[in-house]
């Protein structure tokens, strides 16, 4: 009946609807360090089996398929898309981007993260009034391990293997501390935190902790930050899109509610 066509093309606006959020916030985080864009999976709903296929009539012969109606659709999940974010030229002495894999870790609450720790590919580190090495975000979260530089450093220089060295007037450079990254076997399974951060899920796994450059880590460029990696053509093409499909979906409702008009009418 025409209620059925209603419901589906209702659960078609919900699932659009969640669709023109995501595209929305891809592109309002166009210009974020170390962004991941996001897509909407979709899934249908269940069927109603109005008729099996490969019954048998009378003659012997099989019904060649089946008639089934479904219910609609809903949004299965959202999936980040892990692609490497364009290189930017930075400002600050610790800005640091990752060539390849990995994330730097910061401390957290231990409510927030899984033993304390949260996951950035946000670079843009400074030093807070302690003289540690933090994140630049509105939260300040220290870089782990910790890393603390000398009130007399004039300068300090980020190695691509990720040792920050600090550079005291009269001395030689002395190694101030060791970024390490971690690496996970399915980061599309991380769970969203904002403030750039990501944490620990069942569906993560347990982080891999390594020096950069070692094995399956990427390499650190120091003066470097890691853009966005939201492209804005193809999410304008999907915004287009999902309007269109929007537009559609409530014709589809008008459509089903004409019939059932007609229907009412007919006993006049």
């Amino acid at each position: 009946m025409a209620i059925l066509a209603m419901q589906s093309a209702a659960s078609g606006l919900r699932a659009l609807n969640t669709r023109l959020d995501v595209t929305a916030n891809n592109l309002a985080n166009v210009n974020t360090e170390g962004f991941k864009a996001s897509r909407v999976n979709f899934e249908d709903l269940l069927y109603i089996e109005r008729a099996q296929p490969g019954v048998e009539n009378g003659n012997g012969d099989q019904r060649p398929t089946g008639l089934y109606v479904g219910l609609g659709v809903r949004t299965s999940g959202t999936q980040q898309d892990f692609t490497q974010g364009s290189p930017i030229p930075g400002n600050g002495p610790l800005d640091m981007y990752i060539d390849g894999r990995g994330f730097f870790q910061v401390q957290v609450e231990d409510d927030l993260g899984i033993g304390g720790v949260a996951y950035t590919r946000a670079g843009n580190f400074v030093l807070n009034a302690d003289n540690e090495v933090v994140l630049a975000n509105s939260d300040g979260r220290r870089l782990e391990p910790t890393i603390t530089i000398s009130t007399d450093a004039e300068s300090i220089t980020v190695s691509s293997n990720g040792e920050i060295y600090e550079n005291i007037p009269g001395q030689a450079p002395s190694l101030a501390g060791q970024v390490e990254l971690a690496i996970f076997v399915n980061p599309e399974g991380l769970t969203q935190a904002g403030a750039n951060l990501w944490v620990e899920s069942a569906a993560s796994g347990s982080p891999i902790t390594g020096d950069p450059g070692s094995e399956n880590f990427g390499q650190i460029n120091g003066g470097m930050l890691e853009g966005s990696n939201v492209d804005p053509a193809i999410e304008l093409i999907e915004l287009i899109r999902t309007q269109r499909a929007f537009e559609m979906n409530s014709q589809s409702i008008q459509a089903a509610d004409e019939t059932l008009r007609s229907i009412a009418q007919l006993r006049r």
